[in-house]
């Protein structure tokens, strides 16, 4: 089907006949029942969804029918996804019903869509497809029109009940809690841990399904998000504000513009630094009180199943030390207060997050290694060994090492490498490592013989 065929959402209009309207879906509402008033005893069902097909133009569609029409038609695609809508009726917004519970759009009309008049398909004109796609990351407010995070913990309460614009980077993910309400209705929550600049973290709260899928496939500390018209309330068991995802809200995923780049660079950068670890929980775990004991392919597994960090032992050998590296990629500096890097020449913490920020700045210089581990089931690749335990498990401090001669750090290196090492370690999930797993050791030593024969067997008795 060619892309002319197509009307435009700026052109929709009653009079026309048959229209065909073609968008990329950038929100969608979960499927809904009520009692039919003309059959007795039987269910009428619906779903809603908004297309855009241009920056700047964007329609909502509402579709009736039948149990198995509507969750058969809301099954047959997502957010993200192109859709041709052939047929539709084109009615006039009515602000006072249906309207006030979706998306604030531009249009002053929506589409209602029917099993027996129209049709909804995936879109299968590639030129359309390449045209629209762009379009999912073009927020559909004011690019500038937001609260920063520290805005709306500024304002505190007086934003209580309010629906506004936020510009965050996601944090964490958490799992989604089933409930069932006093009316015997089932639901779900999800909560989603966001950051920025400004604050370390905030929640954001989602109740419908369709929300829960879409913040599922994001990435933490990867994922921008602009946040159109969500309701901010006080939490009084937080004893603070927080942000809910609503029947209004449109969520744009990595939004094209300067300050959600600006956000993602600086989301990329105190991530990579190990700063927003600072808080993640668990945190007040010390060596002694770790005792489960893994394989790397069951830390693997267990990462994949637990979106939260963990702490374990694992008996490896050190497959990569790179110790032979230059001195600025072996030492590295970092801020006294927060661990976050910085250089010599710094005059100031650039952690936004620093609790000192405010005081004369200091720096320490420590060991900052990436280490791979192995055992006979894989490979962790890329954890972090720093300072003090990095100095504990070389035997050696930061300034002795500007002495050490290459052949000494090659003593250093086979000394692990022929070796089978207890291994502490606090594992994250991560897209940016081989393994999928990112991890931080915690303590390393040679591991004795009879512990690791010991505890090998024990492994693999496991089911």
């Amino acid at each position: 089907m060619a892309a002319h065929t197509y009307i435009a959402i700026s052109e929709l209009h009653p009079n026309f006949s048959h229209p065909k309207v073609a968008g990329i879906v950038i929100c969608k509402s979960d499927v809904k029942s009520f009692p039919d008033r003309k059959n007795i005893g039987t269910d009428r069902f619906t779903c809603g969804f908004t297309v855009k097909d241009s920056p700047d133009f964007f329609i909502n569609v509402t579709a009736w029918g039948n149990d198995g029409y509507i969750n058969g038609l809301s099954n047959s695609f997502s957010v993200g996804d192109c859709v041709t809508i052939e047929n539709p009726l084109v009615a006039s917004k009515d602000p006072e019903k249906g309207d006030k519970f979706c998306p604030t759009t531009p249009s002053l009309y929506r589409l209602m869509v029917t099993e027996a008049h129209s049709q909804v398909l995936l879109c299968a004109d590639v030129d359309t497809i390449d045209r629209l796609l762009p379009l999912i990351h073009m927020p559909v407010k004011d690019s500038r029109d937001f609260y920063s995070l520290g805005d709306i913990v500024a304002n505190g309460q007086k934003l209580d009940g309010m629906v506004i614009n936020v510009l965050a980077a996601v944090k964490s993910i958490g799992e989604p809690k089933q409930f069932t309400t006093s009316d015997r209705r089932k639901g779900q929550r999800l909560e989603v841990k966001l950051f920025d600049d400004s604050v370390s973290s905030f929640p954001l709260i989602c109740w419908d399904r369709e929300a829960i899928q879409l913040v599922q496939t994001l990435i933490p500390k990867e994922t921008v998000l602009f946040i159109a018209d969500t309701k901010i309330s006080f939490d009084s068991f937080r004893n603070g504000m927080a942000a809910t995802v609503n029947s209004k809200t449109i969520i744009t995923v990595n939004p094209d513009t300067r300050e959600g780049s600006l956000l993602f660079s600086y989301a990329k950068e105190v991530s990579e630094s190990g700063a927003l670890d600072q808080d993640e929980k668990p945190e007040d775990v010390t060596v002694d009180s770790i005792t489960d004991v893994y394989t790397v392919s069951q830390l693997k597994e267990k990462s994949q199943d637990n979106p939260e960090a963990f702490f374990g032992i694992t008996y490896s050998f050190i497959s990569k030390l790179d110790l032979d590296s230059s001195v600025s990629k072996v030492i590295k500096n970092r801020c006294s207060r927060c661990r976050f890097q910085a250089t010599e020449d710094m005059q100031s913490c650039t952690n936004q997050f620093c609790p000192g920020r405010d005081q004369v700045f200091s720096a320490t210089a420590g060991f900052d290694l990436l280490v791979d581990f192995t055992d006979h089931t894989g490979t962790v690749h890329a954890c972090n060994l720093r300072s003090p335990v990095a100095e504990k498990t070389l035997g050696c401090t930061v300034k002795e090492e500007r002495c050490i001669t290459i052949t000494s750090w090659k003593y250093y290196t086979w000394k692990f490498l022929l070796e089978r090492c207890k291994i502490y370690v606090k594992i994250f999930p991560s897209t940016k490592t081989k393994s999928g797993i990112r991890g931080v050791i915690l303590d390393c030593s040679l591991a004795d013989p009879g512990e690791v024969k010991q505890h090998m067997s024990a492994l693999l008795q496991r089911p």
